[in-house]
């Protein structure tokens, strides 16, 4: 591998109690590259997210961003959230113009503000809803202005905390091959969290399996092989992607039900997604 973008190195968390949540996490993500952490509720996937943003502080380790180590949050680090998290009392614009002008103000005329927030709206085909409140709009609408907020913020590191989670399945859907596009025109480096093990091989270069906790650590990383463009209806009848599917799905169901005798029922949410992407 090339020199990592993005290092996590023995990366260890316990909460108060004590409650260990992760252990020894180690992980070299390379600049521009996508991945996904994908694992059973509660095995630590926010956690390590959040020590990334700089939300969280670890309890031993640490995380380097393009050569400086990470102790705080910072503009360089943009997440969103399954929760939208728009203020409601702002407009569409409003919302990610609060974010531009926050990092930009010093370095960006007016006008130069306002061209950027217009584009980076009209990268994820929002501009007709510019003056819209969030209550105003849907769902999948709200994500997308905090995908674009994200985005005008022109992280190193864009995290994604189960950004479709709360959608339906045909926008969800849309909203991946949105973000699909946008990442392979920006090149941006991405970290996203997902229980969704068909939205983890469809959008990821590599797929980072997590064992269950307590003392979560990386049980498998996975290459996913696919070229792109990656056509989602093509995908199903991909040889390469379906053993890349089953890859994931025998770490989560036989695996770490081996490992830890509790997964069945702490990874129950699984059985009701598989259902839904069989």
């Amino acid at each position: 591998m090339t020199q990592a973008y993005l290092s996590l190195s023995q990366v260890d968390m316990t909460f108060p109690g004590p409650n260990p949540v992760l252990k020894n996490i180690n992980l070299d993500v390379r600049r521009g590259e996508y991945i996904s952490l994908i694992g059973h509720s509660g095995c630590g996937k926010s956690t390590v997210l959040n020590i990334v943003a700089g939300l969280l502080a670890c309890t031993s380790g640490g995380v380097i961003v393009d050569g400086r180590e990470v102790n705080a949050p910072g503009p360089d680090r943009a997440v969103v959230f399954q929760n939208h998290s728009l203020l409601p009392w702002l407009t569409v614009y409003q919302n990610v113009e609060l974010a531009v002008d926050k990092i930009f103000r010093d370095s960006r005329n007016a006008a130069e503000r306002r061209e950027w927030i217009l584009h980076n709206l009209a990268m994820v085909n929002m501009s007709h809803a510019l003056d819209r409140l969030p209550s105003q709009v849907s769902g999948g609408m709200k994500q997308r202005v905090g995908i674009a907020r994200a985005l005008a913020m022109e992280p190193k590191v864009l995290l994604l905390d189960e950004p479709f989670g709360a959608l339906d399945a045909l926008t969800r859907a849309h909203l991946q091959d949105e973000v699909i596009r946008i990442q392979s025109e920006l090149g941006n480096t991405v970290m996203m969290i997902t229980h969704d093990v068909d939205e983890a091989v469809l959008m990821s270069d590599r797929v980072v399996m997590m064992t269950n906790g307590p003392s979560a650590t990386i049980g498998q990383v996975m290459d996913v092989p696919l070229e792109r463009p990656r056509n989602r209806i093509a995908l199903a009848e991909d040889k390469v992607y379906n053993h890349c599917r089953q890859e994931i799905l025998s770490f989560l169901y036989e695996k770490q039900r081996k490992v830890e005798p509790i997964a069945g029922r702490v990874g129950a949410g699984f059985g009701k997604k598989e259902k839904a992407v069989a």
